[in-house]
């Protein structure tokens, strides 16, 4: 997936995108993969629709949602946010969780990097591209991830995509009926 989306040189922007619906799958998804070690807050703008490639948005959003999962202690919150803003279009992961140290943000986005190579053997964690896929899959929208974290307190992940991705209303309201 991330040769494909590294090796695409244009994609098409023209396409509808649904993020309500994929976060509402993704949603399920997280609950069902979490098995109860983490609760949930899923805040959708449910008419936020946007211009973009779906396999690239989802697989986005996706290894976003399931990261907080796999790195994110038992008893923890994990906030999931759609919002439009002021900027454009907002997508954020937020945990409670044990926060990652500053040395290790800048290179979280490159393949195969993990921050605890220990316990990524333990609980089998992913392959290390989840976030590189991401990254590649952002710059195709033009935008970029953001990554916040204080030690002890938790991390966001998140990303906006500009006003000119945002389906406007009354193209929304044509497609829809």
């Amino acid at each position: 997936q991330l040769s494909r989306i590294e090796v695409a040189p244009h994609i098409n922007l023209d396409e509808q995108v649904n993020i309500p619906v994929i976060l509402k799958m993704i949603e399920q998804e997280a609950m069902s993969l979490s098995q109860g070690r983490q609760q949930f807050k899923f805040m959708v703008d449910e008419k936020l629709y946007v211009y973009g490639n779906e396999e690239q948005l989802r697989s986005a959003v996706a290894n976003l949602v399931y990261n907080a999962i796999m790195h994110t202690p038992e008893g923890t919150t994990i906030q999931v946010s759609w919002q439009k803003t002021h900027n454009g279009a907002r997508f954020g992961v937020a945990d409670n969780g044990l926060g990652i140290p500053p040395e290790h943000i800048p290179r979280l986005t490159e393949r195969f990097y993990r921050v605890d190579k220990a316990r990524s053997r333990q609980t089998g964690g992913g392959t290390g591209l989840g976030l590189a896929i991401v990254k590649h899959a952002l710059q195709h929208h033009n935008s970029q991830l953001m990554i916040t974290s204080q030690l002890g307190k938790g991390s966001e992940f998140s990303f906006t995509l500009p006003p000119v991705l945002i389906v406007s209303d009354k193209k929304t309201a044509k497609t829809l009926h």
